[in-house]
């Protein structure tokens, strides 16, 4: 027996920071927004505990018990008072190390394939408070849609969304450290009076009618400046999106990934086509959002022929 869970990437359409605080983390008024970009999470019992990963960029992705599926697996046994001795596969499609929450999906993943596993029953709210003890942007990538997480972004309230919006994401030929980047947001924030981060009405109102000229005004990222300062690069991404005709154009996160907001899927299109020829990026995708958040897939049929997708 298995258990396959799809979890889906996220888009940071406002990332507000604040000043670091007494415990290192930092408040923020964080706006998320999932895309269909999917990691599928596979759990097998085992003899103990072990991750295998395939897919673009797999080798970047830690086999041990850092890898933040063996971590959510490890906790929800530990709640349960039973040994976390499972097989996890991950089905790797959301950029590796490239601000789009994929290590969290994968956690908020192997957390509901292993409930469901082992029929522990634990309630929606358990699970929330394990995704928080995990990782700030973990709690998300279990509800997925959109939502304002404040706090250090683990606190979620979910928000309307009015439409369907249609991203392209350009992936650089390299990653950034997510702690890297807010310590050079503090670095550049130095002697600067840092506001409390707060939701923007725009924004949310945007999101809530489905205006993608509304939400391309609205959009926001605080950390992109720091990206910027150890990714010079990226700008030259950033400028040829807009020149192609992009409504607008952020870091997604703590980068390194960037993304762009389109009108429709044609001009999504439009827009990849010019990134992939500009030469400033390694690989483009197009999603639209919202999608839905960590959710199990029906069993395979046994008279189905394998999937490339799963585990060895």
């Amino acid at each position: 027996m298995s258990v396959t869970v799809r979890v889906p990437a996220k888009v940071n359409v406002q990332l507000g920071v604040g000043a670091a605080r007494p415990d290192g983390f930092h408040d923020l008024a964080n706006v998320f927004l999932a895309v269909g970009l999917y990691d599928e999470v596979t759990v097998t019992p085992a003899d103990e505990l072990r991750v295998t990963c395939a897919g673009p960029d797999a080798d970047q992705v830690p086999l041990d018990r850092t890898n933040l599926a063996a971590r959510a697996a490890e906790a929800l046994a530990e709640r349960y008072d039973r040994s976390p001795d499972v097989h996890i596969h991950i089905a790797k499609d959301i950029p590796v190390a490239g601000g789009m929450a994929g290590g969290s999906a994968d956690g908020a993943g192997a957390l509901v394939a292993c409930d469901a596993l082992w029929g522990t029953g634990a309630s929606r709210d358990e699970l929330l408070d394990i995704c928080a003890e995990l990782g700030s942007d973990v709690p998300f990538s279990l509800v997925g849609g959109a939502a304002l997480g404040t706090g250090r972004g683990e606190k979620l309230t979910a928000l309307e969304v009015g439409g369907t919006f249609h991203w392209v994401f350009a992936m650089a030929d390299r990653g950034l450290s997510t702690p890297a980047v807010f310590r050079e947001f503090d670095r550049l924030g130095a002697g600067l009076d840092i506001p409390e981060p707060v939701a923007s009405e725009e924004l949310l109102d945007a999101l809530a009618k489905g205006d993608p000229d509304a939400l391309a005004a609205a959009v926001s990222n605080d950390l992109q400046p720091a990206a910027l300062s150890l990714f010079p690069e990226l700008a030259g991404t950033l400028a040829a999106g807009r020149t192609a005709g992009a409504l607008a154009a952020l870091v997604s996160g703590s980068g390194p990934t960037t993304a762009f907001l389109a009108r429709d899927p044609e001009s999504a299109a439009e827009v990849a086509k010019a990134l992939r020829a500009s030469g400033t990026c390694r690989t483009v995708r197009t999603a639209s959002g919202p999608a839905p958040g960590a959710t199990a897939l029906p069993p395979a049929s046994p008279a189905s022929p394998a999937s490339p997708a799963s585990p060895a």
